[in-house]
């Protein structure tokens, strides 16, 4: 066993950010490739993972008031081109599903890569009365779009999200509901997965096809380069108007509803590999780790291993009742030492050492996974073994934050010359985030695309008001900073 484990190599980070990504997934067995081109097979570590996130996230998006719901996978091609800006905006993605029962289908089916377009015409069924409204639901389900470059988690044929869909009686509580997941997946991410973020508004070339407004949350990854971790958008009334969805407001006068959609997806495991992993593989924030603690036994002689057993298998059994998530780790044929460089590939925030010494003392040894080596290891009595280890793992979640944080804002630069910022995205790697003046102009940021292949990742909110500056292109005013950066 041990043998074809370590015969699965991981590329060090520093030498290729990316073969380094794709060897941890396998080699921790996070996922597999799939037979299917594009498609990858959740393993049940990395499908944990998602489980621990998306039932947080459910909670939180239950206390905004959607409730869950589903939708079927097929949608009427019809459906799709109802929408001018939406059809144009998937059509290179999608799925179409031309047969079925082996005959020719009267329409073709596609297969949906997100469902505003089935939602809305039920929506158009349900709605007909102001109090009717706000309609807030959500939906956890996967969807299809045909990527011609595929990564696992961050861009798949197939992949798992949730979205939600909301329609309102007016513009200001949408535009509120759409701010207010945006501020849900923000502290979401960044308290719960311990992932640095930057909260802002697309530019119009990046909107979600279909929407007035469209706001996301961008984290800057290692390599210097951005991703995507979740959107937030305000549809307006256009696909109210398209789906024909009315209602009578309560001066009795026919009215489009305003509606909002948002989501995130499997792409946050993707920010959390990258995030946080390290050349020794996964570290995970406690938050999410199937295993938040693995209690090694160790032991020389044979007649020592049944008191070290007992007394590992007792901690465990007191560090469950704390609520930790926690497992012993009694596999035979494999070293202690072999066992720790699993443990840390594998990501388990705290690693237990127990032997006979250790029992004798009435102690044990923990060893942080966000803290190398023997400044990471402490030890603790075996009777506060399990308050040692609570304490130990919210230090680090707030850690592996603080230190995400700071691989972040090393890597944020200030530009107000072009000719630096060209500079900086001229190498092969990432370039990390370029905090710029902006005017606005499309052309200037088609002009700063085809030249540096960054792009607009968000125009901060909140932003300092100050008197502004000269636009990083054209030198025209402007009064808003943007975020560019090359994306995943």
């Amino acid at each position: 066993m041990a043998e074809k484990i370590d015969e699965k190599k991981v590329t060090p980070r520093s030498q290729d950010f990316a073969a380094w990504y794709n060897d941890l997934i396998i080699r921790a067995e996070l996922a597999d490739y799939s037979p299917v081109r594009g498609c990858i097979v959740f393993r049940p570590d990395g499908f944990a993972i998602w489980e621990h996130l998306r039932d947080e996230l459910d909670r939180r998006i239950k206390q905004t008031g959607a409730r869950n719901t589903y939708f079927p996978l097929f949608i009427p091609l019809s459906f799709l081109q109802k929408e001018a800006a939406h059809v144009e905006g998937f059509a290179p993605e999608v799925a179409v599903v031309t047969h079925g029962g082996g005959k020719e289908l009267e329409e073709p089916l596609i297969v949906r890569p997100t469902s505003e377009t089935i939602i809305h015409h039920m929506f158009a069924q349900w709605i007909h009365s102001h109090r009717d409204l706000p309609l807030m639901i959500n939906q956890w389900c996967n969807v299809v779009r045909w990527e011609m470059r595929t990564r696992p988690f961050l861009r798949t044929a197939e992949f798992l999200w949730q979205e939600g869909h909301t329609a309102h009686a007016t513009r200001e509580e949408a535009e509120r509901e759409t701010l207010t997941m945006l501020e849900v997946y923000r502290s979401f991410v960044e308290d719960f997965l311990a992932i640095p973020l930057v909260a802002g508004r697309k530019s119009a070339a990046e909107r979600f096809p279909g929407a007035d407004e469209t706001y996301a949350i961008e984290s800057l990854m290692p390599d210097g380069r951005a991703l995507q971790c979740g959107t937030s958008h305000y549809l307006g009334q256009n696909f109210a108007r398209a789906f024909e969805i009315r209602f009578l407001d309560q001066n009795n006068e026919l009215q489009h509803p305003h509606q909002t959609s948002w989501g995130v997806s499997t792409r946050l495991l993707g920010a959390i590999v990258m995030s946080h992993g390290d050349d020794q593989g996964l570290r995970l924030p406690p938050s999410v780790a199937s295993t938040q603690a693995v209690v090694v036994p160790i032991w020389r002689k044979a007649d020592e291993a049944e008191r070290v057993q007992s007394v590992s298998r007792d901690v465990v059994g007191r560090l469950a009742q704390a609520g930790v998530r926690a497992r012993t780790d009694e596999r035979e044929g494999v070293t202690p030492g072999y066992k720790f460089n699993d443990w840390e590939m594998r990501g388990v925030p705290l690693r237990i050492e127990i032997g006979p010494r250790d029992i004798a003392a009435g102690e044990v040894v923990l060893a942080r996974r966000d803290i190398p080596g023997a400044s990471g290891k402490s030890r603790a009595s075996l009777a506060e073994v399990a308050a040692t280890a609570k304490s130990l793992l919210q230090e680090i979640q707030t850690n592996l934050y603080k230190q995400a944080k700071a691989a972040e804002d090393s890597n944020t630069r200030q530009f107000d010359d072009y000719s630096r910022l060209r500079a900086q995205m001229a190498d092969e790697g990432g370039g990390g985030f370029a905090d710029v003046y902006w005017c606005g102009s499309p052309q200037c940021e088609t002009k700063i695309r085809e030249e540096t292949r960054a792009t607009c990742r968000a125009i901060p909110l909140n932003q300092l008001k100050d008197r502004g500056g000269r636009c990083i292109v054209c030198q025209e005013s402007a009064t808003e900073r943007a975020l560019f950066a090359k994306a995943y």
